[in-house]
């Protein structure tokens, strides 16, 4: 210890312990004493707490630990008894509080462990109720421009204008670098570029329609992306830096397009599809989002819809315009047809008031003139202008007769007549005309044909006139054979010809059958079914010889026809004869001659 050069201590080590442990006890008895106060102003701050007790509990524990501090600075010097005392007390009060925190902490722990798994899942349903209401209001603005395209779109139904008006507005809308419209060509072969934004590619530029790329964009009713270097998009890269556009396409239902020439569109059906191109800003990082694809599929549809309308209400206007030309046709024909009826009716009362005097003072002086001395030739001239003026007589009659059936002017005249006598004036008008060619005339009335009826005589015989004059002048050589009888479903060789007429027969009317037959030039059948058509003539070059006005037996079918009747003409072919048969209805009177029913037409 002698040879030792230690520096001495200041004061001993023991007091220099002391006086750490002095120090240390002090600070952490102050401490203690500041933590509850800080607790108790954090439960006072706070709305809820779920666990207040158990700060309490820490703060006695607390307030303990730093008075067993503060009580032990008097232990580093020589104390009483009653300082040891209580710092036992101290000790053993710490002692019990620190414990039930610890057995209390075990108890709570899982609680706290539990509200913090509430507060985690509660962070994410806050968190996917924000992606929620961000999806709503993207869904909201979407539709918002939805509602306002849409507005756009339809506030006009002319096409062009509904595909301009929405390139303009997708491209406000959705900031496009361009937004281009091809539609397909008229051969279906092709699809052409009818509009486009900013003109990026040429009007009417042409893409096959077989391309991948056009198949891939038909078979998908969504927009999809496309390559910024198809023929859709046509945008060729640029040398150096250069960051390629986003590009999407998507098809657009041709609904209903009948007649849309647009660029020489053709007439689509609704399987036809056009396709529109939209391409972001290049140069730039931006993306297509989900909401935006979106909007452009929504766009889509309402295009389809409004061009579809547009197509009807176009249709519409071309069937107004067609509708108001074919009525002022219409109309300009009915006034056609009230001046020819007019002229018409002019030419008539001519006929009927200049024609008819001439003719009948021609036919009258004729008459007279063959009742007085006139050499052969002088006679024969005479009887040719008495011939030629009778024929021009009938011509005028029945041009008359119909041209009154035509406007329905002609009336029948219901009367009682003797129907016997109508057959013999007949057989007096036609037999002389027959002798003259030498033929051979019978008349045969039924035992059961009434001796009166009730009808139009004057229309019933100038019928019977009209069939026998025709029998007469088409034959050459042989017979004559007129045959009335009451029609009976038995002597009607068609069977819905007897059906017809025997059907309606009562004890109030019956009908009148009249048939007759000659053994003249006969008829063709294929002439059959035009001889009763105004101013028709055989096609057969033996009948050319005794053509006639063609107006006859048109007269005939009009007059059978008003007296509720038919008529039909039969033959075996040429030189083969021909049996003409009509049936008419009139009305039964008694032998007295009395009439039993008053309106036979009824």
């Amino acid at each position: 210890m002698e040879g030792c050069d230690c520096i001495e201590p200041q004061w001993p080590a023991d007091e220099l312990l002391v006086k750490y442990q002095y120090i240390s006890d002090f600070f952490i008895a102050l401490a203690y004493f500041s933590i509850p106060l800080e607790l108790i102003y954090f439960v006072k701050k706070s709305s809820f707490f779920p666990y207040r007790w158990v700060l309490i509990q820490f703060g006695a524990f607390i307030v303990l630990c730093g008075a067993t501090h503060l009580i032990n600075l008097w232990t580093f010097t020589i104390h009483s008894r009653t300082v040891a005392v209580v710092m036992t007390a101290a000790k053993f009060s710490t002692a019990v509080v620190s414990c039930l925190t610890a057995l209390m902490l075990v108890h709570i722990i899982p609680d706290l462990l539990s509200v913090k798994t509430r507060e985690l899942f509660l962070k994410n349903k806050a968190e996917e109720l924000d992606r929620e209401m961000g999806i709503i209001r993207t869904q909201e603005e979407t539709g918002r421009h939805v509602r306002m395209l849409t507005h756009e779109i339809r506030s006009t139904l002319d096409r062009h204008t509904i595909l301009k008006t929405t390139l303009v507005e997708l491209g406000r809308t959705l900031d496009l670098a361009e937004c281009a419209l091809w539609m397909p060509s008229r051969n279906g072969l092709n699809l052409q570029l009818s509009h486009t934004l900013h003109h990026h590619v040429p009007l009417g530029s042409v893409v096959p329609i077989n391309l991948p790329v056009v198949n891939q964009v038909f078979s998908s009713n969504r927009a999809i992306r496309i390559p910024h270097a198809c023929s859709l998009a046509k945008i060729q890269p640029l040398t150096g830096k250069y960051v390629p556009p986003e590009v999407v396409a998507i098809r657009v239902p041709l609904l209903h397009l009948s007649n849309f020439q647009i660029y020489h569109w053709p007439d689509l059906s609704a399987k036809s599809y056009a396709i529109m191109v939209l391409m972001l800003p290049s140069d730039s990082a931006r993306k297509w989002h989900v909401h935006e694809l979106e909007l452009v599929e929504v766009v889509a549809d309402q295009v389809a819809v409004a061009l579809s309308h547009a197509a009807i209400l176009e249709e519409s206007m071309r069937a107004r315009d067609l509708l108001m030309e074919q009525n002022v046709a219409l109309d300009s024909a009915r006034r056609e047809a009230e001046m020819a009826i007019h002229a018409r009716n002019d030419f008539l009362a001519v006929m009927n008031h200049e024609m008819r005097t001439p003719m009948h003072a021609i036919i009258s002086l004729s008459s007279l003139l063959l009742e007085t001395e006139l050499v052969p030739e002088q006679r024969l001239m005479v009887e040719t202008v008495l011939k030629s003026g009778n024929l021009l007589a009938a011509l005028i009659n029945d041009v008359l007769d119909l041209s009154k059936l035509e406007d329905g002017s002609l009336e029948l005249e219901f009367a009682v007549f003797n129907l016997h006598d109508i057959f013999k004036e007949v057989t007096n008008l036609i037999k002389p005309i027959a002798a003259v060619k030498k033929l051979s005339m019978s008349v045969t009335l039924a035992p059961d044909l009434p001796l009166c009826a009730f009808g139009d005589e004057k229309r019933l015989m100038q019928t019977i006139l009209n069939v026998a004059g025709n029998a007469v002048k088409f034959t050459k050589e042989g017979h004559i054979s007129i045959t009335a009888s009451v029609a009976k479903p038995d002597s009607l060789r068609d069977p819905d010809r007897a059906s017809k007429f025997s059907s309606v027969a009562s004890a109030e009317h019956f009908y009148l059958r009249v048939q007759v037959n000659d053994t003249g030039c006969g008829i063709s059948p294929q002439d059959l079914p035009h001889l009763f058509t105004r101013f028709a003539h055989s096609q057969n070059g033996t009948n050319r010889t005794y053509n006639g006005s063609g107006l006859g037996l048109a007269i005939c079918r009009r007059f059978v026809s008003l007296m509720k009747g038919q008529i039909w003409v039969e033959s075996e072919g040429v030189r083969k004869g021909c049996t003409a048969t009509f049936v008419v209805k009139l009305g039964v009177c008694d032998q007295n001659g009395n009439l039993q029913q008053m309106m036979v037409a009824a």
